[in-house]
């Protein structure tokens, strides 16, 4: 992994010291009102490296054509718009005290226990509440920081493996962590699931951290308990871990509610991520857990209380309701699929294959000629409907097209209509 050089003048480069014209003074120094330069600014080469977040461009692409009149249906960021179900928002205004102090950074024990009694229904595994849990703000943060508590960049564990196309956070963290990123691609031949002889050409004696993220964002993909348990018992044979993003578990289009990494019978280096932001459509209350390997749980409560990420009290006592309560996650499935059933057909007819799986809000399409930046500037130009170019998405993502079914049904009807001509 490497980050780029600064060049004289960019941000993060370091001039001579008294550097300038003939005869100027030191830098920053002259009479009253001359002309005084702009200090440098240390920054981490990382941030350039990585360019933009994907989502930050087609964002600026969905601004313009609103800026130009098009009124838009946005299919592109993944980002639930459905209303937040009333009793978990009362249990949060209930959940406000008068005297406003820090959250604790191993969580409430209330949140631990409505965790753990969710876990124990939904997949029948038992875990400790006290050792085995700990709340996060949502997945994200806890995702990128993960290589911060695994990987020893000055020792044998330095690298970290990502399935992709997918989600650039686990990349992205393990890069600030200074660990080395190899990418394993997800193939439409091996069900876009890591295929096995990918997995057998990874060094394994330098693994700290391999990702898998089911069902995946953006294909659909489910991988079965078998699978998991392979991987799981490589990664702890290697002394590696196994890092499951469960983000979408609870919403699955067909067939069997999908696996958890943590009904393994072994859960010895797993760690595994949820949230409530699909589930219960609460992704600006940020609130989801990481469990698996008591030793990773009390590593994370380390670190914790240094990066002050723990989720405020009220949203913690709203998540013991929802994480107890399923009616309303049915009825979000059942959204979905209805959405689904909308936009699909209408999608076919204008060309577009679905070639993903069964999990997630996303239908991963297939482009027809295979230039899917142009197929969505097209669709949005045409159409005013926006989808997420796989080239966004990451190596392996060209061809395709993600669409993520979040506007609401009646959004989705209409722009079905407008594919087949109706506006």
């Amino acid at each position: 992994m490497g980050g780029v050089s600064p060049e004289a003048g960019a941000p993060g480069a370091h001039p001579a010291a008294g550097a300038g014209p003939p005869g100027a003074g030191p830098p920053g120094l002259g009479p009253p009102g001359s002309a005084r330069a702009e200090p440098s600014l240390p920054l981490n080469p990382l941030l350039a490296a990585q360019g933009d977040y994907p989502f930050a461009r087609l964002r600026a692409s969905v601004d313009a054509a609103v800026g130009r009149g098009v009124e838009v249906i946005d299919f592109g960021v993944g980002e639930p718009r459905e209303e937040t179900p009333a009793f978990i928002r009362e249990a949060m205004v209930a959940g406000i005290a008068p005297v406003s102090t820090y959250p604790l950074a191993v969580g409430l024990p209330a949140l631990r226990e409505a965790v753990t009694d969710w876990v124990a229904r939904r997949f029948g595994a038992a875990l400790d509440p006290d050792t085995e849990v700990v709340p996060t703000l949502g997945s994200k943060e806890a995702i990128f920081q993960l290589a911060q508590i695994v990987v020893d960049r000055c020792g044998a564990r330095d690298l970290v493996a990502v399935t992709t196309p997918g989600y650039p956070v686990p990349a992205r963290g393990a890069q600030f962590a200074g660990a080395e990123v190899v990418e394993l691609p997800l193939r439409r031949e091996n069900g876009f699931l890591p295929a096995p002889a990918d997995l057998d050409a990874l060094a394994w004696e330098r693994l700290a951290v391999l990702w898998v993220n089911t069902p995946n964002n953006p294909t659909g993909a489910v991988a079965d308990l078998a699978l998991l348990g392979r991987l799981a018992d490589r990664c702890a044979g290697a002394g590696a871990v196994l890092a499951c993003d469960e983000a979408y578990s609870e919403l699955w289009l067909e067939g069997d509610p999908p696996p958890s990494a943590l009904q393994l019978p072994d859960r010895h280096n797993v760690a595994v991520l949820n949230t409530l932001s699909k589930r219960s459509s609460m992704p600006g209350h940020r609130c989801g857990f990481l469990a698996g390997d008591p030793r990773l749980v009390a590593a994370a409560k380390r670190l914790r209380p240094s990066t002050g990420t723990a989720p405020q009290e009220h949203v913690q006592r709203a998540a013991v309701a929802a994480w107890g309560d399923e009616t309303h996650v049915e009825e979000v499935r059942a959204l979905y699929r209805a959405k689904r059933d909308a936009l699909l057909p209408a999608l076919r007819t204008a060309g577009l294959e679905p070639v993903g799986g069964r999990g997630t809000f996303f239908l991963w399409l297939a482009v027809a000629d295979g230039d899917d930046e142009a197929l969505a500037t097209r669709l949005l130009a045409e159409h005013g409907i926006v989808v997420a170019p796989g080239s966004y998405l990451g190596g392996g993502g060209e061809g395709h097209v993600r669409v993520a079914l979040v506007p609401t049904l009646e959004a989705c009807a209409a722009a079905a209509d407008r594919l087949a001509g109706g506006a």
